[in-house]
């Protein structure tokens, strides 16, 4: 074990710090600790550059993030101390310690009015308080070390935690038909699959000085979907294994009118992340029946 690199990585529960814990357990070659409140509280500047002197990473994983998207249009100064004034403070540490930060943010720093997947090169534009923190998050990361990766995800699901996929599983159990929206699109992405990217990506950035490897790359599931396909989706595969199951009829998000704007597109093009560092995450399809056959068979709380 003397020869493996220690991943640093922000939050305790999160389903992305969950799935990274579970994925590294299997790995020889990197020791992974996370870390949460106290003794680490993106809310806290003070708290990370004495956490992360102690933890002694090779490399720090900024995952921990404020992620309630209607919350924050009235919590506002809290989803920036979070998402932005945290992640600036965990990126100058890293730079203190010479060490790589993989930062993990969103598609909502864009608009989703491009009729396209978006690139990384591509204009943002956030609708609302949670895509503004995570786009002035990624921009003082980026401000404060070179040497950094800021990995863009969307529609997050897993067998931890809340996510879509576990809700509608749940809202199965007591009614036989369901609405959901089905004029915005995006694509779905386990976080069991982001962990194994983040330890590949992160395994690279140590490996290599590389500036190409530095920057912003996009890193979701293969494939795209509406809320409306992927919960059709989720059932199918439930119902298939005996678990529960519901109609899907598609609705406009106009009728499910919401505090924070979403983007109606969140396709992310991922082009950048394979070429650069031989990374493309499965098709959402198997990686969906993976966490559905889970949580049927009662593994995860």
């Amino acid at each position: 074990m003397s020869s493996s690199k220690r991943f640093v990585v922000t939050g305790l529960a999160g389903q992305v710090v969950q799935s990274l814990i579970e994925r590294a357990a299997d790995r020889q070659d990197i020791e992974l600790i996370a870390l949460g409140r106290p003794t680490l509280d993106l809310g806290d500047p003070a708290t990370i550059e004495p956490a992360m002197r102690a933890a002694k990473p090779d490399l720090i994983v900024s995952a921990a993030a404020y992620t309630a998207v209607d919350q924050a249009e009235g919590e506002e100064a809290a989803a920036f101390a979070v998402n932005a004034e945290g992640p600036g403070e965990l990126a100058r540490v890293a730079k203190l310690l010479n060490v790589p930060i993989l930062h993990i943010s969103t598609d909502y720093v864009f608009d989703g009015s491009k009729t396209a997947p978006y690139a990384e090169t591509d204009p943002v534009a956030p609708l609302g308080v949670y895509g503004r923190s995570k786009l002035e998050g990624e921009r003082k990361v980026a401000a404060a070390t070179d040497n950094h990766a800021i990995l863009r995800t969307a529609w997050v699901y897993s067998p931890f935690g809340k996510n879509f996929l576990r809700t509608m599983l749940r809202l199965a159990e007591t009614r036989d038909g369901l609405n959901v929206v089905a004029d915005q699109i995006g694509n779905p992405t386990s976080a069991l699959d982001i962990a194994d990217a983040v330890l590949a990506v992160g395994t690279n950035l140590l490996s290599s000085s590389a500036a190409e490897m530095r920057g912003i790359f996009h890193m979701t599931g293969t494939g795209e979907a509406s809320w409306a396909e992927f919960a059709a989706e989720i059932f199918r595969l439930s119902e298939a294994k005996g678990g529960p199951s519901a109609t899907v009829t598609p609705i406009p998000a106009s009728d499910y009118p919401t505090p924070a704007e979403r983007p109606a597109n969140s396709r992310l093009d991922c082009t950048q992340l394979a070429t650069v560092h031989g990374v493309r995450l499965p098709d959402w399809r198997p990686s969906t029946e993976l966490v559905v056959d889970r949580l049927l068979n009662g593994e995860d709380s």
